[in-house]
């Protein structure tokens, strides 16, 4: 049944992180219901997740098990996804100043590939997902293209001055073609490995380490993008969101930036 069903998906042009996803959502379904599909259970798996997961999580495991009932033509049973509210602020973002302490300590340490690692989520705006597909060859074109659902392109850009300082950087290593970041025993990185490492040097610096992991950085570069260069659409374009709504939230601050502002202002 499980293997049925990632192969159905993975006829669909999804994600690999997002195929594994769906597949862990069912495999805890399964598990829990011995693989019977009743309104009853699938309304008592849905309690369960909200009652023990974030709004966006028990989203995204509903929609798994959707696109389960989906392809086996059991349509009638598919579940409703819940309302999440709108945050009015971002939360764990990495600040510009901490994200600079961050990439500065890593070079200075000599770690030069966690340092490339970080600078490029943080100057492309790349997923995790999309950063470990980049090879020599894109540096060398100053682009990657991702190739994501119904055969849509995003073109990842990588902006002159790092291209110069990586360029340098592979150089000096030898390096001429194959995958730009590679692990200890000279495969490409992993999505997981990358997350786990950065963790590690955050807590060694003394960092909050909620705000460092792969995505923070991409918020850090829409942040940033959108201070020097206001334009939403294009940004959007740059992120590969399908909706500038999704965009928008970028416009917001940061609750550390809320907090400092309401600090200085608030004195009566």
């Amino acid at each position: 049944m499980l293997n049925d069903y990632e192969k159905q998906l993975r006829q669909t042009n999804l994600a690999d992180n997002t195929i594994v996803s769906y597949c862990h959502s069912l495999k805890q379904y399964l598990k829990m219901y011995e693989n019977v599909f009743t309104k009853k259970n699938l309304l008592s798996f849905k309690g369960f997740l909200i009652e023990n997961y974030s709004p966006k999580t028990v989203n995204l495991r509903i929609l798994a098990i959707n696109k389960y009932l989906e392809f086996n033509k059991l349509d009638k049973l598919k579940l409703k996804m819940i309302k999440v509210q709108q945050k009015t602020y971002l939360e764990n973002v990495i600040s510009d100043a901490d994200y600079k302490f961050f990439k500065n300590k890593l070079k200075k340490d000599g770690r030069l590939n966690w340092y490339f690692i970080v600078r490029y989520l943080a100057a492309t705006g790349a997923r995790i997902s999309e950063l470990v597909q980049i090879k020599i060859e894109h540096v060398h074109k100053g682009y990657i293209d991702i190739y994501g659902k119904g055969g849509k392109v995003r073109r990842i850009y990588i902006p002159k001055s790092l291209r110069i300082e990586t360029l340098k950087w592979l150089d000096s290593n030898n390096l001429e073609s194959g995958y730009l970041f590679l692990n200890r025993f000279g495969e490409k990185i992993t999505t997981r490995g990358v997350a786990h490492q950065l963790k590690i040097f955050a807590a060694e610096y003394g960092m909050d380490t909620k705000v460092v992991y792969p995505h923070s950085f991409r918020h850090r570069f829409a942040k940033n993008f959108l201070e020097k260069y206001n334009d939403l659409a294009f940004l959007a374009d740059l992120m590969g969101h399908e909706s500038i709504e999704t965009t928008r939230i970028y416009l917001r601050k940061t609750a550390n930036e809320q907090q400092e502002i309401v600090d200085k202002i608030v004195t009566w």
